[in-house]
């Protein structure tokens, strides 16, 4: 969040934002900790990820699995004054007793590719996030943070070829987690991994950004699909696509509550929700918002961050059979203390 000044400090508004971010936070750490889940940090190298795994132990958030030689994380844990050596799961792959058989199932899936089995083998010795992955797929691992270090498209390279899509999944995408002043939370997607989705993909985005808001929040998603025109009010190429996507998704998980395409007061403002879309049973009341393309969504985030007040926790990956998420590389500890809870929940 950065350098708090002193004119914030006495800033009731400030103030009021920070005990709603604080809130969220707090929740999903005590969400996290009572699902006892296991995440492997590959990053091992990193101080910020071995304070990260020190703070998730001794608070019992989760388990945690990190990828690397034991003595040389242990020297920069004493090194550092962090705890909780003794109860963190330090693997190399090459004496991991599962090591033929993660190889043996990433060869499976990458054979079609050209993949032999002594460059599986390779690939997972000496790539950790390949590596963190195959623990991931295997069941080893509940899921994975990385990205401390290496850049977004690495991380998502590990996942999408070892752990791969999940059933009816057409493609990987984010959200971005808020809380708004009212207490309100809030999903984003996708603002950060799908430039322009088709119908299919943005379906599948408008899918699993409704499974993923339930997942974190354990409410029930209102998800409106957005665009510039609501219930036909501009007749527009984009806001077809929005409308095609919308009856994808309806036609695949009945279940939702969705409806669109809306313009953005109208999915969040009650009284322009009656006006606009009188027989909705999203508008006004809309808790995931579906962005027709990372155009909207990336704007639509940072108007968001830096005009409401609210801090993003995110992106955070979904679309993935089993969860792997990324991080900033200018993250600090605390980032990965609170994306290895959101994997927990995922």
């Amino acid at each position: 969040m950065g350098m708090i000044s002193p004119k914030q400090i006495f800033n009731p508004d400030f103030l009021k934002h920070i005990f709603f971010i604080m809130k969220l936070i707090e929740t999903l750490r005590e969400n996290a900790k009572r699902k006892k889940r296991t995440i492997v940090l590959p990053e091992s190298d990193d101080i910020r990820m071995l304070t990260a795994a020190s703070f998730l132990i001794e608070h019992e958030l989760c388990k945690v699995i990190l990828i690397g030689e034991k003595t040389t994380i242990h020297s920069k844990l004493e090194e550092a004054s962090l705890s909780g050596f003794d109860k963190m799961d330090i693997r190399e792959y090459r004496s991991d007793s599962h090591a033929s058989d993660l190889s043996a199932s990433f060869h499976r899936k990458r054979a079609h590719k050209g993949l032999s089995q002594e460059q599986a083998a390779s690939i997972l010795e000496h790539q950790p996030l390949f590596y963190a992955a195959a623990l991931v797929d295997a069941g080893i691992a509940d899921g994975c943070v990385a990205g401390a270090v290496n850049t977004t498209g690495d991380v998502l390279r590990a996942a999408i070829q070892v752990i791969g899509l999940k059933k009816d999944s057409r493609i990987v995408s984010s959200i971005f987690l808020f809380e708004g002043k009212d207490a309100r939370v809030f999903s984003y997607g996708d603002c950060a991994v799908v430039p322009y989705p088709d119908v299919a993909q943005l379906a599948s985005i408008a899918i699993d950004s409704s499974e993923t808001h339930q997942s974190l929040t354990g409410e029930t998603p209102k998800t409106a699909m957005l665009s510039f025109s609501t219930k036909g009010s501009a007749s527009h190429e984009r806001a077809d696509l929005v409308v095609e996507a919308l009856a994808m998704v309806k036609e695949q998980r009945p279940d939702l509550l969705i409806d669109g395409e809306l313009q953005f007061d109208a999915a969040i403002i009650p009284d322009i929700g009656r006006r606009k879309a009188p027989h909705s049973d999203v508008a006004g009341n809309a808790n995931v918002f579906i962005f027709p393309n990372i155009d909207a969504g990336n704007i639509g985030y940072k108007i968001t961050e830096r005009l409401a007040g609210a801090t993003a926790i995110g992106p955070i990956i979904q679309g993935l059979a089993k969860p792997m998420n990324d991080l900033s590389r200018g993250c600090d500890w605390e980032d990965i203390v609170n994306t290895a809870c959101v994997t927990a929940l995922m």
